[in-house]
């Protein structure tokens, strides 16, 4: 302790003997300004973290505006006396990425759970008395007064055909909706109720939320008022990259921060019951019953996993209907691939001679997730699997996004994959 007390004087405050400051007299001013540097610096990076939170997370906005719309009678919802009256959700961790989409860990009914609203309409709500009316005209005006549910059941249907094109299982889809827009079971649907489900069906996340709600890997939804809703409580980190704290990320090179993700994640048979899940989700997400959907920001930061290491999709607002991405691209003028990228990473070519984007991807989402599991699977993998997982997860990256590739050779990879790392955790603890 004497030697580590002795070592930390020596840093903070530079004691040299007399005889080092005479042949050195520069020294101790160099220490001084470093040390005052380094105060500057962590200083700084304070600043930035909580002025970057205070814009990031305003969840006491978005409940102040919906609970407003709620008291005007604009808006309705299975969770609004809760929120508003009894004052039964509490908001606890802040884990909103940008202002417009306000995420929070919380509390309802004794259940974890995540809170979700968007604001776009309301940042400026100090600055502008009449915010919370204008996102009552934006966001909440449809369907209008005098609107008929089989036109409202019309309407619904043509904004999901042209979300997700023109699939035989959207009418029962829309039956969804409407069961959902009836909250409270008196078999009519409001305007406030209609208008509620219309602001929620706008949100990317709500209408993928919507579509997989009989999928495992997708979180439950358990409730909403207007556009705000509640769904199970936040997985297990976002993988182990959650486990490094945010200032600290961009200070360590990278080599360095992949060794400590990689020794503050779960063990190695844990990762690879995680891989298998999310090796599932991709699955569910091709061919499922109400189309095809692309990831188009896969990153290890948007899925997490359960107590049980059941691998569950912490965000959504990344994963496409192939006919939302088709549209986007149809059409579009490219000098570059780079022009043709929908999201983060759905990226298609550029015909340079057309001048215009294809429709099919250049990389599907088995090759992008294989892509990740190849960093979280193989270091500290089994030396009697890491040979043939490497070569299988080297196969399943090179993989296309051509509609002629994608039937039989995809299931065909991803099979042998999943059989792989099955193989090596079944009749196991880890199973």
């Amino acid at each position: 302790m004497r030697r580590l007390r002795r070592l930390a004087h020596l840093v903070l405050f530079c004691p040299f003997s007399k005889g080092l400051q005479g042949r050195l007299p520069g020294l101790r001013v160099r220490c001084i300004f470093l040390a005052w540097l380094g105060i500057f610096a962590g200083s700084w990076l304070v600043y930035v973290h909580y002025s970057s939170y205070s814009e990031r997370c305003r969840g006491h906005v978005c409940q102040v505006v919906i609970c407003d719309q709620y008291r005007k009678g604009i808006i309705s919802g299975s969770i609004c006396q809760d929120l508003c009256e009894l004052h039964m959700v509490e908001w606890r961790t802040c884990l909103s990425a940008a202002p417009a989409q306000q995420v929070y860990s919380g509390l309802w009914r004794d259940k974890d759970v995540t809170i979700k609203c968007g604001i776009e309409e309301t940042l400026d709500l100090k600055a502008r008395s009449d915010a919370a009316p204008r996102r009552e005209l934006v966001l909440f005006d449809k369907p209008t007064r005098g609107t008929s549910i089989k036109e409202f059941r019309e309407m619904t249907l043509s904004f999901l055909k042209a979300n997700m094109g023109d699939l035989p299982s959207l009418p029962a889809l829309v039956g969804q909706v409407l069961l959902m827009a009836d909250f409270n079971k008196d078999n009519r649907v409001s305007l406030a109720e209609a208008k509620s489900v219309w602001a929620l069906l706008q949100r990317n996340e709500f209408l993928l939320l919507l579509s997989l709600q009989e999928k495992e890997h997708a979180s439950r939804l358990l409730g909403y008022c207007g556009d705000l809703y509640l769904t199970e409580g936040v997985p297990h980190g976002a993988w182990h990259a959650a486990a490094l704290p945010p200032l600290l990320r961009p200070l360590l090179p990278p080599a360095l921060q992949g060794a400590l993700q990689q020794w503050l994640g779960p063990a190695w048979p844990w990762r690879a019951k995680i891989a298998i899940g999310l090796l599932e989700f991709v699955e569910e997400l091709f061919h499922g019953s109400y189309g095809t959907f692309y990831m188009c920001e896969t990153t290890l930061a948007n899925v997490g996993y359960t107590a049980t290491y059941d691998f569950k999709m912490a965000d959504l607002q990344q994963v496409a209907p192939e006919a939302t991405v088709r549209r986007f691209l149809q059409g579009r003028r490219c000098e570059h691939s780079a022009d043709c990228t929908y999201g983060r990473d759905c990226r298609a070519p550029c015909d340079r001679l057309m001048r215009q984007c294809k429709g099919d991807l250049i990389q599907p989402n088995l090759a992008k997730v294989c892509a990740l599991l190849r960093g979280y699977l193989l270091p500290g993998a089994p030396a009697d699997l890491r040979e043939e997982l490497g070569t299988q997860l080297r196969t399943c990256t090179t993989l296309s996004g051509l509609a002629s590739q994608v039937e039989a050779h995809h299931s065909l990879v991803l099979s042998h994959l999943k059989t792989l790392l099955w193989k090596k955790i079944s009749n196991t603890k880890y199973s």
